[in-house]
């Protein structure tokens, strides 16, 4: 199923998604300050490109003081607009059965967009 599901999210948004937060983490690396937000905007990037079949997980001191600050700007900045979009693509796939697994993706990247200084997104 992961594998059908992914090409589906693939072809029917989820590389236009992924491909862009791509492009605006790299963007981003092109300053000393924005270098480490654009590692979360790249890795957020490829999590889109392929959420079936992956989970979020914490990595090793994911609530240091550094993750901590780095999150809460993101949070301002960038992360609950992308929340934001994700709650929306997840409510309005939600309206039909077959958009359910679907919405429950972007139900997983909610925390991912929100708060990804800490956390990664693995094969399970």
């Amino acid at each position: 199923m992961s594998v059908l599901g992914n090409i589906i999210w693939l072809v029917f948004g989820g590389f236009v998604t992924g491909l862009g937060y791509i492009l605006g983490g790299l963007v981003l690396c092109l300053t000393i300050i924005g270098i480490p937000f654009g590692i979360q905007a790249i890795k957020l990037g490829t999590a889109t490109m392929t959420p079936f079949g992956r989970k979020i997980v914490e990595d090793a001191n994911p609530n240091s003081t550094l993750k901590i600050v780095l999150n809460v700007a993101w949070l301002f900045l960038f992360g609950w607009e992308i929340a934001l979009v994700h709650l929306f693509h997840a409510v309005l796939l939600a309206i039909t059965i077959i958009g359910l697994p679907f919405a429950k993706q972007h139900i997983k990247l909610l925390p991912l967009s929100l708060l990804p200084f800490g956390r990664s997104f693995e094969r399970i």
